[in-house]
């Protein structure tokens, strides 16, 4: 029996390629075939996942974080001239910084150096995930970075997010978890209202343009960006169709199994993708309003380091082994 080892990172402890190869080698042991395939949901991680599949390198430049402070700052870089940049690299609420973290003050200038960058080293269609920022701007910095580094130079922008979130709604919903307190989100609010005023478009009334505190839109309103599912982008370019059409079995996993899985997470665009095919979870830990949707799982283990992780593959190689799924 073939499994499809397909994890998102446990953020902040293992990467994706990290679970998927733990879990994989516990399915092997079982006696079953594992096919591992990382997958991420449009935020930190992504680039990691996307490596291999499009066929990328890294490329090193130095740019600032959302502070201010200089950075280096990787990307990846394909030969046919694809790019793909996480915002959280360089603009990420977890970047590393000295100072205060001002929620004000935290720019996207950085990843539209990194944009830039990637233009003069020849990239004509730069791919952006959108997920991690520390940031509220509206986009407004890494439109000022992309002009003073001469511009996109006609090539086309995707911007990755798994958030619906309207651009005049950003600091409202993600203000908070980048320490804005109520008086502050008021004016992250108002300043996004004049950015969008100041944009050749209006991005207010569009899904998604408020991802990373608003530079979804701002890439939209000031470049024609592409906005896209994260998890759908990635599984497309993973060939996730292929790979679940071999399989007997699904695992998926990430660092929390919760209510917010299911809005635009990784986990539930491939629970629609593997419709008839058993999904187990493998999971760091499981939320108290996880409620009805763990009825989608076929088990839900809880596996919080490596070896915990391999268990849960050996678990689940000897379940399809033995036909018990």
């Amino acid at each position: 029996m073939t499994v499809l080892v397909a994890p998102d990172s446990f953020k902040g402890t293992y990467t994706a390629p990290e679970v998927a190869e733990a879990i994989g080698q516990g399915v092997e042991e079982a006696g079953s075939r594992a096919i591992r395939l990382p997958v991420a949901d449009g935020g930190e991680g992504t680039l990691d996942v996307l490596m291999a599949p499009l066929g990328l390198h890294s490329v090193t430049v130095t740019a600032r974080n959302p502070w201010g402070a200089p950075c280096s700052v990787s990307f990846g870089l394909s030969d046919n001239g694809t790019a793909v940049v996480e915002i959280a690299a360089a603009s990420g609420i977890t970047t590393p910084h000295e100072g205060p973290r001002d929620p004000v003050a935290a720019d996207t200038y950085g990843t539209g150096m990194v944009i830039a960058a990637a233009v003069r080293h020849g990239a004509r269609k730069i791919v952006v995930a959108a997920g991690g920022s520390a940031t509220t701007d509206g986009g407004a910095g890494a439109i000022a970075a992309i002009e003073d580094g001469g511009g996109t130079g006609g090539a086309a922008i995707t911007v990755l997010t798994d958030v619906t979130t309207r651009y005049m709604d950003a600091a409202r919903v993600f203000g908070p978890q980048k320490g804005a307190d109520p008086a502050t989100v008021e004016l992250l609010t108002r300043r996004l209202a004049e950015t969008a005023r100041r944009l050749p478009r209006d991005p207010s009334g569009i899904d998604a343009t408020g991802a990373a505190g608003g530079f979804s839109g701002g890439m939209w309103a000031q470049y024609g960006a592409e906005l896209r599912s994260g998890a759908e982008y990635v599984l497309d370019a993973a060939g996730f169709g292929a790979a679940v059409a071999q399989a007997g079995a699904v695992v998926v996993g990430e660092g929390r199994l919760d209510g917010q899985t299911r809005a635009g997470k990784i986990i539930s665009a491939i629970l629609a993708r593997a419709a008839g095919t058993p999904v187990y979870a493998v999971v760091g830990s499981v939320g108290d309003d996880l409620g009805e949707y763990r009825s989608r799982f076929a088990d839900v283990i809880v596996a919080s380091d490596a070896a915990a992780m391999r268990a849960a593959g050996r678990r689940i190689g000897t379940e399809i082994s033995h036909g018990r799924r």
